[in-house]
């Protein structure tokens, strides 16, 4: 009796010298609880822990990255996103009287990081959990300052910062076909700064 042995699984879903190219969407929150103090102290004092890239607690956007898998285990890329801030700023008019009012501030932030990925495949299936570290550059931000004038503030500038930022995070590949998966994840990311570091979900 002539028998057939079954074939090994596949162990093809991850493989060395691979490139992966990614577009996701993702949702950012501020690592700060908002806390925007009132316009005499902006003035005056420590103007509160609001976020000061971002500018509000959250944030949805996008992206895109690459990467090379020199080994499977191991890969080199760059990544950058862009994100739809929506935060708030004080104006200061002076209609015969000094006026000063709350207004609603939306900015595009965006952000490039080179990155170092180590996943490790799980056997022969089609899972592989993976950290990554990276670092670059983030531009885009808000900020706010006094303007005085003869010692006296007159108004509120309100700057476009770039800042330099560090991102780490962690998540799990699930490929669906060999060349094709889903990737789902979190990073920290750290902007240079007072109260300018955000979470990122993809």
């Amino acid at each position: 009796k002539q028998t057939t042995a079954a074939a090994p699984p596949s162990c093809d879903w991850y493989r060395d010298t691979e490139w992966n190219v990614g577009i996701w969407g993702t949702y950012a929150f501020t690592g700060t609880d908002n806390d925007r103090t009132g316009i005499g102290t902006t003035f005056t004092g420590d103007p509160g822990t609001y976020d000061r890239f971002l500018g509000g607690d959250h944030a949805w956007g996008g992206g895109i990255d690459a990467k090379y898998f020199f080994h499977k285990y191991f890969g080199l890329g760059v990544e950058g996103f862009g994100l739809d801030a929506h935060g708030s700023h004080y104006v200061i008019e002076d209609f015969g009287r000094t006026a000063f009012f709350k207004d609603s501030d939306e900015h595009a932030v965006g952000a490039g990081l080179a990155t170092l990925t180590l996943r490790y495949p799980i056997g022969c299936s089609r899972f592989a959990p993976y950290v990554w570290a990276g670092g670059g550059g983030i531009f885009g931000g808000h900020n706010e300052r006094p303007i005085y004038v003869g010692g006296l503030a007159e108004r509120i500038a309100h700057d476009e910062e770039s800042r330099w930022m560090g991102q780490f995070g962690g998540g799990l590949e699930v490929r669906i076909t060999p060349t094709i998966g889903w990737i789902n994840d979190f990073s920290w990311n750290v902007v240079d700064g007072k109260n300018n570091n955000f979470g990122m979900a993809r």
